[in-house]
């Protein structure tokens, strides 16, 4: 841990560990990766369906709240994010989806040359050992194993599609392929039976070199300069305060920290900072600024077939699919929560789809407090059916609460806050019944519980959409790309605007949320943001 290195990275979570990987690929650039959780080694963050367990869990998710949100009918809301090697990429529902191509070429078009879609379907190729091989848009040989889910995980899985289908809704056998509308099994970042992180993947290997070091469990709690350079970072671990040097710094703490890790280092809103008595090294009001994050909601069915609810509430059932994981590694444990899904549009006038779909052959109707019960669900055969939206226009924001480094940050959700977001919502709600009303999937249905039948008319569905949606855990932007520091955090290139040594590459630096899970354009960041770092390198810049 002795002397400076070439590169520091502040994270250890999907983009961070890709970035830990690419800057030390050449076995000569000193590369130190500082995370503030600790080891992934842990039985349920390796177990696939053991998602549940690790959603309020401590000593793997920071268990952020949310302030309370007009949006959300007044309620705070719970935002779980990896606190833990790999990040949230060792506590999410490891679902694959690059998203619409179009995404990107929005990123592109707004000033940020080199992220347009042919940059990245050309990284996720190089990314990808997909089960299915390679071809024109999937990548084979990469370092991240993508589990094709061919194999539906549950019998309702092929009633639920042919229902979407009697809608219209297409029939889809890859989400990350030619077209991203339609219904389908989702990509699974799985492999042999266990969760595929970026840890995994990624970290690992780079471990083996011995230019790479990692110190887990030391939480940065400011950058250091010399006037307007970065030139290291603070942070705590074991107790101490220690300091570690580096040619340049790189955020990747999230859409969340990095933020917070900036301001606490005087790199933020102005007037916010010195209220909080921080001196202010760089006024720039966008740090924190532009969140943007899914926002989902579920309906639930009681059914009159078994679902998957029959085999894990009882004891009989956690204790055969236990024993049958721990022999073969297969079964309900090696499956995330998610059967199945896809993409469709509210309206066809749409020049892309602006829902996702997320059908869950189990239900969740009774939980425990303080619990996601996954593996002990409810004592009847249930289903959720479930949707978020694409590309809400609602914009929240990061603050600090306190300038303690160890005090959790104020997130300002601000979900729901534009006519837009609630229409369109509204409309997507309507889907989901529909769906449960077309055959054959309507055949094996009793009754909805989830919001019921006594909610109908237009204003109850949207009080119901205020009273019980939440984060689907993808929030983004808070340092966002773009040309213009009055609008932007991060140039194209991943610098800070105005200061010199620092980056930020993660969500955060996303221009614009992007349709679907966010782990794989995470993934992303960290692979196109180190060939910008080390083309920098090589031209002397």
């Amino acid at each position: 841990m002795d002397g400076e290195f070439d590169y520091l990275i502040v994270g250890a979570g999907s983009a961070g560990c890709v970035l830990a990987e690419r800057l030390s690929a050449d076995g000569r650039s000193r590369v130190l990766v500082l995370e503030a959780g600790g080891s992934d080694r842990r039985f349920f963050v390796q177990v696939p369906l053991g998602y549940g367990k690790l959603y309020h869990d401590p000593r793997v998710n920071w268990c952020y709240r949310t302030e309370p949100d007009p949006g959300l009918a007044g309620q705070a809301d719970y935002w779980p994010r990896g606190k833990v090697l790999g990040g949230s990429s060792a506590i999410n529902a490891m679902v694959w989806i690059r998203g619409h191509p179009q995404d990107y070429e929005d990123w592109r078009a707004a000033g940020n040359p080199g992220w347009g879609w042919d940059e990245a379907r050309a990284a996720f190729r190089a990314i990808e050992d997909n089960e299915d091989g390679p071809c024109d848009l999937r990548g084979a040989g990469g370092p991240l194993f993508i589990r094709s889910n061919r194999m539906p995980g549950h019998s309702l899985v092929e009633p639920f599609l042919a229902a979407c289908e009697s809608l219209g809704l297409k029939r889809n056998a890859d989400f990350n392929g030619a077209d991203q509308e339609g219904v389908g099994i989702y990509q699974l970042t799985i492999r042999d039976g266990r969760r595929n992180s970026a840890a995994r993947a990624f970290l690992r290997p780079a471990l083996k070199r011995p230019n790479v070091a990692l110190r887990s469990d030391a939480q940065v709690t400011r950058i250091l300069f010399d006037g307007r350079r970065a030139t290291g970072v603070e942070y705590r671990w074991k107790g101490r305060t220690c300091t570690a040097r580096a040619g340049e710094v790189i955020v990747s703490g999230g859409a969340i920290n990095s933020p917070q890790v900036l301001m606490l280092s005087g790199v933020g809103p102005g007037a916010d900072l010195q209220a909080m008595g921080i001196p202010v090294l760089h006024d720039q009001p966008n740090v924190g600024a532009n969140l943007s994050d899914h926002q989902g909601i579920n309906y639930t069915w009681r059914a009159h077939v078994p679902t998957m609810n029959d085999l894990l509430r009882p004891w009989w059932g956690k204790l055969r699919v236990g024993l049958r994981y721990l022999a073969r590694r297969d079964g309900p444990l090696s499956l995330s929560i998610n059967h199945a899904g896809g993409f469709f549009r509210t309206d066809p006038g749409r020049d892309r789809p602006n829902m996702q779909l997320y059908f869950q052959a189990f239900s969740t109707l009774l939980p425990r407090p303080g619990q996601r019960p996954v593996l002990n669900p409810d004592p009847f055969s249930g289903l959720s059916i479930g949707l978020s939206n694409c590309r809400p226009g609602s914009r929240g924001k990061i603050a600090l609460g306190s300038p303690d480094p160890f005090a959790p940050p104020r997130i300002f959700a601000n979900v729901f806050s534009t006519e837009g977001d609630i229409a369109e919502m509204l409309d997507a709600v309507k889907m989901l019944r529909r769906i449960a009303a077309a055959r054959p999937l309507a055949d094996l249905l009793d009754e909805e519980l989830r919001p019921g039948p006594q909610v109908r008319t237009d204003a109850e569905l949207i009080a119901d959409i205020r009273a019980r949606s939440g984060t689907v855990f993808h929030p983004a932007c808070t340092c966002r790309m773009g040309p213009d520091p009055a609008h932007a955090v991060v140039d194209a290139r991943l610098r800070v605007h105005g200061l010199d040594g620092l980056r930020v590459c993660d969500a955060s630096a996303f221009p614009a949320l992007i349709a679907g899970n966010t782990n794989a354009p995470a993934m992303l960041m960290g692979w196109l943001g180190a060939a910008r770092i080390l083309e920098d390198r090589r031209a002397g810049a």
